[in-house]
């Protein structure tokens, strides 16, 4: 494994507890955010398109990992550390318990996948993707808090395992991490012109469609199985 890529796990691992720590909930998401983005742009300027996808994709993965992890077995209260965390389980626990909500119905989740999509895509082009890095690390933790939550309101390790994080949102997250990375170039290149000599355009489509079809596959997952995933967390949440 890469050296960066050493250095990206490590410090998206530390960079959790010690957001919590801080207390700030702005903080947080930023100081996930920032290993990530040092190694996008390093990996980028080296002409490494698949090498800054698949950083991303590791740094999701950590950020995932550790913040359920951490957010389990956090002693002290952490919900005001978390952006839109406690909203989020609240409207996730709603929906497991009475079937109603906009995670089993496409009309409802549609506009607000859309609405994500497009604010994404906006902060990546504005921001060479430094902000919506920042907004992933945000959405991810929200929904390791709803993850974490369920752990804690008694759902077995195993239950919490396979049904806390969805294949669909699995899927969503490695689409943005992907479309992160293209929408980073068109202002990277401006910025450092040395970059775009090095980056091949052919292969940028590649990832373009990659990242759409994960996008498909997040909602027709979501429209196909979150009734029955519902049911199945029910069964298991006291």
């Amino acid at each position: 494994m890469r050296n960066d890529l050493v250095i990206l796990i490590l410090a998206t691992a530390v960079s959790f507890p010690l957001g919590l720590l801080i207390g700030n909930p702005w903080v947080l998401p930023i100081l996930n955010a920032v290993p990530a983005y040092i190694v996008l742009v390093h990996r980028l300027r080296k002409g490494e398109r698949g090498g800054a996808v698949r950083a991303m994709l590791w740094w999701a993965t950590t950020l995932g990992i550790v913040g359920t992890v951490t957010l389990a077995v956090w002693d002290s209260p952490a919900a005001s550390t978390i952006l839109h965390g406690p909203a989020y389980q609240a409207e996730m626990f709603r929906w497991i318990r009475t079937g109603v909500g906009a995670e089993g119905s496409p009309r409802l989740f549609m506009p607000q996948h859309l609405l994500h999509l497009a604010v994404f895509v906006a902060l990546s082009l504005l921001s060479a993707s430094a902000l919506s890095i920042v907004m992933g690390a945000a959405m991810t933790n929200y929904m390791s808090f709803y993850v974490a939550a369920l752990y804690r309101a008694g759902v077995p390790t195993w239950g919490v395992t396979l049904l806390g994080w969805q294949p669909w949102t699995v899927s969503r997250v490695a689409a943005f991490c992907t479309l992160g990375v293209i929408l980073a170039e068109p202002l990277l290149f401006r910025l450092v012109p040395t970059a775009k000599a090095r980056l091949k355009v052919i292969g940028r489509r590649s990832y373009l469609v990659a990242a759409i079809t994960g996008l498909l596959v997040d909602w027709g997952l979501k429209a196909a199985l979150a009734p029955w995933w519902g049911g199945w967390l029910r069964s298991l949440l006291r």
